[in-house]
């Protein structure tokens, strides 16, 4: 009986000691991802198809050491992931490693802090119109390159300063972060991106009832004033568009709330219906300009007279373009760019004229005016830009937020447009009328221009990646409410050639980790201690004798048989 009683206790302190043994090895297993440095939020790389051919980043998860750009030559860096500071991007070694298809682990670019909204006003000019360029640069090349591992965009803070501060320092000395002699290691944990299924556009439309006569009995003419509310750019949860085309919503905004006044009273009403379009899927083709345009009867498409699209009105200085299909000699163009000429001449502006003719067979779209044009609607777009874009280019990229636009310029902007179609509508064509005068109760309120500016520079709003029910889209249709007789929405899917994918944002982590070396030495000590603290309790407890028999060998069967 004390022999089992013996061997009892004995197995039990074993397994005591062997449980000592599992946790440690559990611990030093988990050594390298102890000390987290710490953790910001980064946006991701976009990531669509085009006609089946993939574009963007086509990972998310990211679990790799961190690299600067002072890496040494030759390294190997498919298991890298560069840091990049804005401030210091080599476009041309860039553009390298992606057009020959280098490997690497992932790209992190740090933002500068000067591009966040709350750190707007017109500090660091020249800085800041340097990082634009090269943010210009950067999102050109990546939007339209297939991209094999993860890139992010995270704005720069100490923290993230220190640790590329220590990493471009270890490099210095000939120590680049590996997995022998340890570093910083970054990690995003996010589940493998999936395509939206039906991406849904949303069109809201407003209708301001113009003054019809008793006897009269044809259908009063109709003009639109038309802007598309959505973006692209390169990282989805940044694209906030202040000016292509934030400054554009700002605008036939506050249009729709001067004329709402006017409209209010039946004395001073027009004799023109307004029709407020905000639309979506600009940046693909204005696909939902199209879809809205078909879903007109023919009775409301036959009265429009004509349209403005605006576009891009938030960062110009003293010169607007009008940009047309028909050609200048046109009747109604004529009279559309005669107008605006009067009145941009007496706000000391200029307006010039762009005509590009519509290729029919050509399913590209340059302009949003374009859309009408195909539908025989005369239309027009205002714009400061001279030249179109190219597709899925200058939508609202990381380079257009706030800190690029002046309220000022929109403000100019409207009074040029909502004097140009008031004249129009009241046949003031001509006269040096003031109809929206500075201090009178129909001027242009530059407290609601900010208000919503703000906003919308706030506001990331990748169409595909809004709900039918977004909080965003509902402000639109309230405020365009707010000031228009009728408003509907039109929900229509995203059809053609596009398809893209969700996981636009994620938490990185950032790791200090030891070296193999130290992890070695660190279980060699723990181990010795264990051993003598193994030693201590057997021979305390039970004695020399029974720490020995520990280590003899059992004797063989036979023996014991005999």
């Amino acid at each position: 009986m004390a022999v089992y009683k013996k061997s009892g206790a004995l197995r039990d302190m074993l397994e005591s000691v062997y449980s000592v043994i599992a946790l440690l090895f559990i611990l030093v297993a988990c050594v390298e991802l102890c000390d987290a440095a710490t953790a910001v939020d980064v946006y991701r790389l976009i990531q669509y198809d085009m006609s089946g051919s993939p574009f963007g980043s086509r990972f998310a998860a990211l679990n790799h050491h961190a690299a600067s750009l002072h890496f040494p030559p030759g390294a190997d860096l498919s298991r890298t992931v560069l840091i990049i500071s804005l401030r210091e991007l080599n476009i041309t070694l860039l553009r390298e490693y992606i057009n020959q298809k280098k490997p690497l682990g992932g790209l992190l670019f740090l933002l500068p802090e000067i591009f966040r909204f709350e750190n707007g006003g017109n500090k660091e000019i020249y800085e800041k119109e340097k990082m634009k360029n090269k943010l210009a640069e950067l999102e050109k090349l990546f939007v339209h390159a297939n991209i094999p591992y993860p890139v992010y965009f995270a704005f720069e803070n100490d923290e993230i300063d220190n640790v590329l501060a220590d990493i471009k320092q270890n490099e210095a000395i000939g120590q680049p972060a590996t997995a022998i002699t340890g570093g910083y290691k970054l990690v995003v944990q996010t589940p493998e991106p999936k395509k939206v299924a039906s991406p849904t556009i949303t069109n809201i439309q407003g209708w301001l009832s113009g003054l019809k006569a008793d006897a009269d009995a044809n259908q009063l003419p109709t003009i639109a004033i038309v802007a598309s509310y959505d973006t692209f750019g390169v990282a989805p949860a940044l694209s906030v568009g202040s000016d292509s085309n934030g400054s554009g919503i700002v605008a036939l905004l506050e249009i729709a709330r001067l004329f709402s006044l006017l409209y209010s009273n039946p004395k001073t009403r027009g004799s023109y219906n307004l029709l407020f379009g905000l639309t979506s899927g600009g940046p693909y083709n204005y696909n939902g300009t199209q879809k809205w345009l078909r879903s007109f009867d023919q009775r409301l498409r036959e009265s429009i007279e004509y349209a403005i699209c605006l576009n891009s009105i938030g960062s110009w200085d003293d010169e607007l373009w009008i940009h047309v299909s028909k050609p200048p000699e046109n009747a109604y163009i004529k009279q559309i760019f005669e107008g605006f000429s009067n009145v941009a001449d007496e706000l000391d502006l200029k307006v010039g004229l762009k005509h590009k003719k519509i290729n029919i067979s050509n399913p590209r779209v340059a302009w949003e005016h374009e859309q009408f044009s195909r539908l025989r609607v005369t239309a027009a777009t205002l714009s400061e830009l001279s030249v179109a874009p190219e597709l899925l280019e200058g939508t609202g990229g990381l380079f257009d937020s706030r800190q690029f636009v002046n309220e000022a310029a929109i403000i100019r902007g409207v009074k040029l447009v909502a004097e140009s179609l008031a004249r129009h509508i009241y046949g003031h064509q001509g006269k040096k009328v003031q109809i929206f005068a500075e201090d009178s109760s129909l001027a242009v309120n530059p407290a609601y221009v900010q208000s919503w500016l703000d906003l919308l520079s706030r506001t990331p709003r990748v169409a595909p990646l809004l709900s039918k029910n977004d909080p965003f889209v509902t402000a639109l249709k309230k405020e365009l409410a707010n000031h228009a007789d009728e408003v509907n929405v039109q929900h229509e899917i995203l059809e053609g050639i596009f398809t893209f994918y969700d996981a636009t944002s994620a938490r990185l982590n950032i790791y200090q980790v030891a070296s193999v070396t130290f992890d070695l030495l660190l279980l060699l000590v723990l181990g010795s201690y264990l051993i003598v603290l193994f030693s201590f309790l057997v021979i305390t407890t039970r004695g020399l004798d029974d720490l020995i028999s520990l280590f003899r060998r059992p004797p063989s069967r036979k023996v014991k048989t005999a």
